[in-house]
């Protein structure tokens, strides 16, 4: 039998059929020692095949393949460097939730996810949540953000998932696709989905008011089936989002705006690090481009995941 995985909680897949059945599931050990790296084998969104547990008293299943991934969303823990994890795999777009200071989302956060991403195939979209909690001042640095990151290409959308402000065009923008919501713990998550879909009821907690951090309460990545023609997975709150496997080389490939000048350097495999007559180097003294994006790439390509949470912005 075939069927997506819906659930994972680490050892138990909830795994629904084309038929529209639900079965919770198993993996064989084998999966564990095929040069799986990544800490959960099997994602939600992965397409699965499995068999019925015979030996089993309730029914059960035990899968027996992973069918190839068309993309996958996958991190590197910032404490254990040497353990991945794939978020969830088969997503159509992401949309990345940012908050300004309850909690804190970074522009060295917001560019690592956007690398990821970028380096996969996947769309990412990025929700500027909480507006109406903000003051002028604040809503006005919310403003260049946003304004920051069109320029460079990505869809921006400012939105109030408690005021419900703004819902109606991430609904239009979801309609027809497989979308993955994402995000630190606190920024809004569980609120957005509940918002969206009130029939879903996932739990929400408030704010540490010590450390401004999110409370976890999505413990595991779960995708939902919505009324309007749309599949979201919510993930769990994320502290930290280490690169994986990319080669320097590649990695100013992911920054769209760096890859457009690429071919003006004087050297095709130039890093745009210390090269002479470089494109991206000559655009960055010219303000032609964001010099908070330029520190994230210097930040990826020095290897450095002790100061991905500093603010980059206006740097220069």
């Amino acid at each position: 039998m075939t069927g997506t995985v819906y659930k994972s909680t680490g050892s138990w897949y909830t795994v629904k059929t084309k038929e529209g059945l639900y079965l919770d599931c198993r993996i064989k050990g084998k999966f564990r020692i095929q040069g799986i790296k990544s800490t959960n084998p099997v994602a939600v969104g992965d397409t699965v095949d499995f068999d019925i547990d015979k030996k089993s008293d309730v029914e059960t299943g035990v899968i027996t393949n992973i069918h190839p991934r068309e993309n996958y969303i996958i991190r590197k823990s910032v404490n254990l460097s040497k353990q991945t994890h794939i978020i969830a795999a088969n997503i159509d777009q992401v949309f990345l939730l940012v908050t300004l200071n309850n909690p804190p989302t970074f522009t060295a956060f917001i560019d690592r996810f956007l690398v990821t991403a970028e380096a996969y195939g996947i769309k990412a979209i990025l929700l500027f949540n909480k507006i109406d909690t903000y003051t002028e001042e604040e809503l006005l640095e919310i403003k260049y953000l946003a304004a920051l990151y069109r320029d460079v290409g990505y869809e921006c959308v400012g939105i109030s998932a408690l005021k419900e402000k703004n819902l109606e065009e991430v609904k239009k923008l979801m309609e027809g696709k497989v979308n993955m919501f994402t995000g630190h713990s606190g920024v809004g998550k569980s609120t957005l989905v509940n918002a969206i879909e009130p029939s879903l009821d996932i739990k929400t907690k408030a704010i540490s008011l010590q450390h401004m951090q999110g409370q976890h309460t999505t413990t595991f990545a779960e995708m939902y089936d919505l009324q309007f023609d749309a599949k979201i997975i919510d993930t769990p709150g994320i502290k930290g989002f280490g690169i994986v496997d990319m080669e320097r080389e590649e990695i100013g490939n992911y920054f769209p705006e760096f890859f457009a000048l690429k071919s003006q350097c004087k050297f095709n495999n130039c890093l745009h690090l210390k090269e002479p007559k470089c494109a991206v180097k000559d655009a960055l003294d010219n303000d032609e481009l964001h010099w908070s994006r330029y520190k994230s790439y210097q930040q990826i390509m020095e290897g450095d995941q002790e100061h991905y949470r500093k603010d980059n912005y206006g740097q220069e």
